[in-house]
């Protein structure tokens, strides 16, 4: 049975972009808003959980089993992401718990993050901004700080689908790359726009100048980018992972290129987060991190927000999720 807006509470676990708790606000909805700046803890989001009715989250919190088993009475949780792998699904839909994300608005945003993160590594921009900073700017020298060029490279996607679109499309356009990909299925949208050619995972590792990585994050995915994989690299070849930090194994990664297995890499997610500040990869010169910036500007999170929203509102208005990782728990509500 639908609940009058009146009476629903939400919980809102972090400080999101107001269009979308405005949108809350506007149906009726009374809003828990936690203020403070540091995510709150599972026990915390668990006490706080219990008093509302619905849960607006992001990937940074733990909706594991304990934590849907002590909140089985959500009608539903929003999540302020993409992906959702911190949220056990299975468990969620076994309890009959709609979960909804945000699909479809950071595409170009991480595909922007990704090709900077190329070009950065390819010339050691982050390394050489920093030797600035310390005076280390001195003569011209014919033969220091040299990078690579990009132009007419092979492009490596492992999970081409709608981010990997938009890094092929930088990637073509502005370089002329040739695109080749990994996939559990063909991409046809790709292989007409780009003449993108689908491989297995060891000829991408073999063949590609650049690997890019757009998986999700999955029990075949994680680690799969390990010290035997980066040794099939190219030894010119840059690694890029815009997608999930354990998607790659960071001591593996940090040995590959300290012995030059692969020339460069350029993440944006780490394993954990947040990185160490002591991390020996900060101080490479051939590689470039950024704090998960993938979806990071005004508009893409002013996007994301709304659609939060959405999958909350449309739920206690006609019981539609317009974006639901699992619609079948909606049949027998």
């Amino acid at each position: 049975m639908i609940k009058k807006q009146e009476a629903v509470k939400v919980l809102v676990s972090r400080i999101y972009p107001e269009i979308g708790i405005e949108l809350l606000r506007k149906e009726g909805f009374k809003l828990t808003t936690w203020q403070e700046d540091r995510p709150m803890t599972q026990p915390e989001l668990i006490k706080a959980a219990r008093e509302n009715n619905a849960l607006l989250c992001t990937m940074t919190e733990n909706i594991d089993k304990h934590f849907l088993n002590e909140c089985k009475h959500l009608d539903i949780i929003s999540q302020f992401a993409v992906g959702f792998d911190n949220i056990d699904i299975s468990e969620a839909t076994r309890l009959g718990i709609p979960v909804g994300f945000t699909p479809d608005v950071l595409s170009e945003a991480t595909a922007d993050v990704a090709f900077g993160l190329m070009i950065a590594t390819s010339r050691k921009m982050f390394h050489l901004h920093k030797t600035i900073s310390r005076g280390e700017w001195s003569y011209f020298r014919p033969t220091a700080n040299l990078g690579i060029d990009l132009k007419d490279k092979t492009l490596g996607i492992f999970g081409l689908g709608r981010i990997g679109i938009e890094m092929a499309k930088r990637c073509k356009g502005a370089y002329n790359m040739k695109i080749i990909y990994c996939n559990r299925t063909p991409n046809k949208k790709a292989e007409e726009l780009f003449d993108a050619r689908l491989v297995n995972f060891n000829d991408l590792l073999k063949q590609s100048d650049v690997i890019s990585v757009h998986c999700t994050l999955t029990d075949q995915t994680k680690g799969l980018f390990d010290r035997t994989a980066f040794d099939r690299m190219k030894p010119t070849a840059i690694f890029i992972n815009t997608a999930r930090g354990p998607v790659h194994n960071e001591q593996a990664l940090t040995e590959a290129l300290r012995n030059g297995s692969i020339w460069g890499a350029g993440l944006d997610v780490t394993n954990p987060e947040p990185m160490h500040p002591g991390n020996p990869l900060l101080s490479m010169e051939n590689v470039s991190v950024l704090p998960h910036i993938g979806s990071a500007t005004v508009e893409t999170r002013n996007k994301m927000s709304r659609l939060a929203a959405e999958n909350i509102i449309g739920f206690y208005k006609n019981m539609r999720v317009p974006n639901i990782v699992n619609p079948e728990t909606l049949t027998n509500k």
